[in-house]
């Protein structure tokens, strides 16, 4: 019946959450007690526990926590909020849109969007002028988004959305989102009146049924489910790849050795099938989702009481997960704070814990887009390294912003440079 130690003293919202929970990770180590948002939190951060709380015992850990709560009070009731038999529900009939039989004919969408992207910063690196790439790859990913999920629906949707890569998480975003669900439902109407059987994401969705009563989802859930699927898809995305290039600025060798890679890519018209060639760039992704992990924190609640370790785990606690604790441990991983790609090299990842990585979670809630996010990362990476290196503006480290997802508090300004001239 041990119950771990912690801080006296509880959170309050005036403090940065990564930092106070990394300050007590420092002088407690892989699990403690505290108290976040005035419920009782254990925060864990060894893969074992982890593993415990979202593998081996996750039917226990089904619920998300409160933090997760806040969101829904913006989101509603979608995938990333629901809990239970509901949730399970929905998982089941929104999977099939992102297996891989269907995310692998998106990849032409997202080749599209970033040779647009790539003819735009080579015609800022001819002029020898700056670039915001956080607000261009936010643009970016968002409209591959809102292409995978709408399909023909795309003109229509898009300037609605545009506020989405723009809008900060304030109190007029849950309106905002309220509008935007309107737009949805209104989109599903019309293609049921016009008895249009669309191959999108949306399409997918509104042919699902429910395995037990055999019903599609109501027109309501389906604009929840869609919303969330846009934020999560678009915000998560665009910051791994906003971070990717903050690190390859700052890591000339790397940028190198990956550009050296890259020219044995023949053309911008990439196949799916062969992004696994390119192993390089794949260890430079994986390196960035390990240093600046979009999904933070992870948070589950206990059904029933149980035991982590040698601790005590009372029903009704909260479980804080933190990958970037986990993927910054210094007992997990060689000098955690420096960018390395090796890391990820076939003999250097064998004998690694299965959770010392989950940037994408684990477990029956893991994150559903996680291939068609892989996707989108590497082709953009492709494309844009092959032709282009980008040199940061500032000189002073970036500051987090640990919001839903992991961020730059500042955008980056960068100055494209055609890699023949340079």
């Amino acid at each position: 019946m041990r119950i771990p130690p912690g801080p006296a003293d509880q959170y309050t919202t005036a403090e940065d959450l990564l930092g106070w929970m990394q300050h007590n990770f420092e002088r407690y180590g892989d699990i403690y007690r505290c108290r976040i948002y005035g419920s009782e939190v254990f925060v864990i951060s060894s893969p074992e526990y982890a593993e415990h709380v979202l593998i081996w015992n996750w039917e226990n850990y089904l619920r998300k926590g409160q933090a997760v709560k806040r969101l829904g009070l913006t989101l509603g009731n979608g995938l990333i909020s629901s809990n239970g038999s509901f949730w399970a529900s929905q998982r089941r009939m929104i999977q099939p849109a992102f297996n891989r039989s269907a995310i692998g004919p998106l990849s032409e969408i997202v080749r599209s969007a970033n040779v647009a992207l790539l003819e735009k910063w080579r015609t800022a690196a001819a002029s020898k002028a700056s670039v915001n790439i956080t607000r261009d790859i936010s643009l970016m990913v968002l409209e591959v988004t809102l292409r995978a999920i709408f399909g023909t629906d795309y003109d229509r949707v898009a300037p609605e959305f545009q506020i989405i890569a723009e809008d900060s998480r304030n109190l007029q975003f849950a309106k905002i989102c309220n509008t935007l669900r309107s737009s949805i439902v209104q989109i599903a109407i019309q293609r049921r009146k016009d008895e249009f059987v669309a191959k999108d994401i949306l399409g997918m969705m509104m042919q699902a049924r429910d395995r037990e009563n055999h019903r599609p989802m109501p027109d309501a859930q389906l604009a929840r489910e869609a919303m969330t699927l846009v934020i999560a898809g678009h915000e998560t995305t665009a910051s791994v790849l906003n971070w990717t290039w903050y690190l390859l600025s700052t890591h000339a060798g790397v940028e190198q050795r990956l550009s050296s890679e890259l020219n044995a890519l023949a053309s911008e018209a990439i196949a799916v099938e062969a992004l696994a060639d390119f192993v390089y760039t794949r260890q430079v992704i994986e390196e960035a989702l390990r240093s600046y992990p979009p999904l933070w924190l992870m948070t589950r609640k206990a059904v029933r009481d149980d035991q982590i370790g040698e601790y005590f785990v009372p029903a009704g606690t909260e479980i804080y997960i933190s990958p970037y604790l986990i993927q910054r441990h210094p007992d997990l991983w060689e000098a955690p704070d420096l960018f390395d790609p090796e890391r990820f090299s076939a003999d250097q990842s064998q004998a690694r814990q299965r959770l010392a990585m989950c940037p994408f979670g684990a477990g029956p809630r893991n994150c559903i887009g996680e291939f068609l996010a892989r996707i989108e990362m590497q082709i953009h990476l492709m494309i844009i390294a092959k032709e282009l290196r980008l040199r940061r503006d500032e000189t002073g480290s970036p500051q987090l912003a640990a919001g839903v997802n992991l961020l730059s508090k500042d955008a980056f300004i960068m100055t494209p440079e055609l890699r023949s001239q340079s």
